[in-house]
């Protein structure tokens, strides 16, 4: 019969053409990992940010502020860590006596042949 054969045989791959393939497939996962590290940063920001727009909002004093004041805590921050927030991203609510609090940004990433933009929605409360 034909095209049968016992399972330890395998077809000849020149070595050529393997190493092609190794060197192919490194080529994608070293480009992968220079996305990854590109994209990171944006992440930790909104991390750390998020963090913050927890605490303001489950902070006792905060149900006393005004949404301005809360606004611009939050706002403050968001300079610090260079998060691109505008006064216009940011919600401040009283649902049920607490505080809600909702930000809605986007960071630009220039990758080498692309851009991404990452949208961002920390909130809390």
């Amino acid at each position: 019969m034909e095209g049968t054969g016992s399972a330890g045989e395998r077809a000849e791959v020149s070595p050529k053409v393997e190493k092609w393939r190794i060197l192919a497939g490194v080529a994608v996962l070293v480009a992968l990992a220079f996305m990854g590290i590109l994209l990171l940063p944006p992440y930790l920001q909104n991390w750390k940010f998020q963090q913050y727009v927890s605490t303001v909002a489950h902070d006792p004093a905060s149900r006393n502020r005004p949404d301005d004041l809360i606004r611009a805590l939050v706002l403050d921050k968001a300079g610090e860590l260079g998060v691109p927030v505008h006064v216009a991203d940011v919600r401040v609510s009283r649902p049920n006596g607490g505080v809600k609090v909702e930000v809605l940004y986007v960071v630009r990433v220039d990758l080498p042949i692309y851009t991404v933009d990452l949208h961002f929605r920390p909130s809390a409360g």
